[in-house]
């Protein structure tokens, strides 16, 4: 069966949950026995998301062959567990700069280049490449209908659809219908004049979905169908769920996935089955109890910036059957406030990733914290840095032990800072080498790595294997120098690159559970499959909250 193209667009105002009816969309038509292959197109100017502070876009996702990319493939990737590729997130700013390279090259034989051919061939080329014949290849376009900078992005699909023909294409066109409380109504003109809009570029939506915090009326619906010229069968509701995990089934109860198939004139390879999706949001709605979890971060001002991060403590909870209740910690407080105000009313303690000198003496007071009171603490990339750190000041007594990225002076033991850049590695058998002057963007350890754990410790115990791959994000390592005297302490060293010459876990013998790792589990965390580094870590809240209650004499 040759490939189906959907191509997901967004009207009226961002922030609809595009890339959740995408991949929405991907799982149930998996359910059905299809396979699909998730895209997203972003129009705007950088290269790629990871040089962009996460409080304005959100977190920087990272695929397994070490690209970053929007957060939007996180959900296609927690949705239909197909890892995503490079060559699965692209924007404008890639595109012009593949154009302008080759136009430097001569590739194009010193004719003018333009918008149209030049610019939207290269979309096109994305969008229909590096294919494996999937059956279905759903794509998001970022942004909204109108957007100046997308303008190239609705040509080329639009053209997609010319070339392939309507048997092989469907638009989908998601908007929002707000509801005026003066006036007690739901408004769809601005559905009418997004689709108006769409329109002038060429494209004629196959669907519309149409996103609402209650119920639409059924003459709604028709007004939108007649005004549209879109089937009444193909508006579909798409409104507000109490969890993301209740999208798939809400839409397909609303026919979503019925009418794409009527569409493409398919019937369904198997049986649709929806027990699984309904077993996690039951456990997610209705658990056996709660923890609470201080997430000690620096990025506070969008609920985007550690989504894959929450996401995975949302399925380490449906694991172990509790609620995780996520307290938001900006660790600047620290720095003027003690440590055991903010942290004596949680089960666990998590240091996320983040880069720079801000924050990290909350982070370090964090850390000390739950190493000193025994609660159960996890430290992610940077949160393993600022945790070795700590252990070197605090236990070993180096009072100016810190790290290069801080830009302060070097420590006066001879052994050299904590935490430096890192210059070399090796990435699918080529060396990598890097300077402190070298670009930003794209220039740290990406992607999976293999990691090889000591047998009997901690991460051997919840990995329960003893080697590993994980992605990484980071520019910076941890020196060996100090761990023999960590050791001392009970600090060890539990996961290493196979040579042995990176530092990939520490841990400390005698805690409930104090685990810091230098990559991101959260990017491979399922719904179905919570990530085993996230489960321990809630079943060693789950049990210290456990303990609490009993000493309090709660039943």
């Amino acid at each position: 069966m040759p490939t189906r193209y959907i191509f997901i667009t967004g009207g009226v105002v961002s922030s609809l949950g595009k890339g959740l009816s995408a991949a929405s969309l991907a799982s149930l038509l998996q359910g059905r026995g299809f396979s699909v292959r998730l895209r997203k197109l972003d129009p705007y100017l950088n290269v790629d998301p990871g040089t962009m502070n996460p409080n304005q876009h959100g977190e920087v996702f990272v695929t397994e062959d070490g690209a970053e990319t929007d957060l939007d493939l996180g959900h296609y990737e927690r949705f239909t567990n197909v890892n995503a590729k490079k060559s699965d997130n692209i924007t404008a700013g890639r595109i012009y700069s593949t154009l302008l390279a080759n136009e430097r090259k001569g590739s194009y034989l010193g004719g003018t280049v333009q918008v149209i051919p030049h610019v939207t061939n290269l979309i096109k080329e994305f969008v229909t490449g590096d294919n494996n014949k999937e059956d279905f290849v759903l794509c998001e376009i970022g942004g909204t209908v109108g957007d100046i900078e997308g303008l190239p992005f609705f040509e080329a699909i639009r053209q997609v659809g010319y070339e392939l023909g309507r048997d092989r294409v469907l638009y989908c066109h998601v908007t929002l219908v707000p509801y005026i409380a003066a006036a007690k109504e739901l408004k769809t003109k601005p559905t009418q004049h997004s689709v108006k809009e769409l329109r002038s570029i060429g494209i004629q939506p196959d669907m519309i979905l149409l996103r609402a915090d209650r119920e639409i009326p059924a003459n709604e619906k028709k007004k939108v169908a007649l005004f549209c010229n879109v089937p009444e069968a193909n508006v579909i509701s798409a409104l507000d769920a109490s969890s993301i995990y209740k999208v798939p089934k809400n839409l397909h109860l609303e026919g979503f996935d019925e009418r794409v198939l009527a569409h493409f004139k398919l019937k369904s390879k198997k049986e649709l089955e929806l027990k699984e999706w309904e077993r996690i949001v039951t456990r997610f709605e209705r658990p056996n109890g709660e923890v609470n979890v201080a997430l000690v971060g620096k990025y506070m001002s969008v609920g985007d910036t550690y989504k894959s991060l929450t996401e995975a403590l949302d399925h380490a909870g449906i694991e172990n059957n509790v609620r995780v209740n996520v307290h938001w910690i900006d660790a600047r407080v620290f720095e003027s406030d003690d440590a055991e105000k903010k942290l004596a009313h949680v089960d666990a303690i998590l240091v996320p990733g983040g880069f720079g000198e801000a924050g990290v003496r909350g982070k370090i007071a964090a850390v000390t914290y739950a190493r000193e009171n025994k609660i159960p603490y996890f430290g992610i990339c940077y949160g393993m840095q600022v945790a070795v750190i700590e252990m070197v000041r605090n236990l070993l007594k180096v009072k100016d032990a810190t790290s290069s990225e801080f830009g302060t002076p070097h420590t006066k033991d001879p052994r050299g800072q904590v935490v430096g850049l890192m210059t070399e590695w090796e990435k699918d058998g080529v060396k990598q080498k890097r300077t402190k002057d070298t670009d930003m963007g794209g220039t740290m350890r990406l992607g999976s790595f293999p990691c090889t754990i000591k047998s009997g410790s901690l991460a051997h115990k919840v990995y329960g294997e003893t080697h590993i791959t994980e992605r990484h994000r980071h520019r910076y390592e941890i020196n060996f120098a100090y761990e023999a005297d960590l050791a001392k302490h009970g600090v060890v060293f539990s996961g290493r690159s196979p040579d042995g010459t990176l530092p990939e876990i520490v841990e400390i013998k005698g805690h409930p559970f104090f685990i810091a790792v230098q990559f991101h589990p959260e990017f491979k965390s399922r719904p179905f499959a919570a990530h085993p580094i996230f489960a321990g870590f809630v079943k060693a809240a789950k049990e210290r909250a456990k303990a609490q209650d009993k000493e309090a004499g709660v039943a």
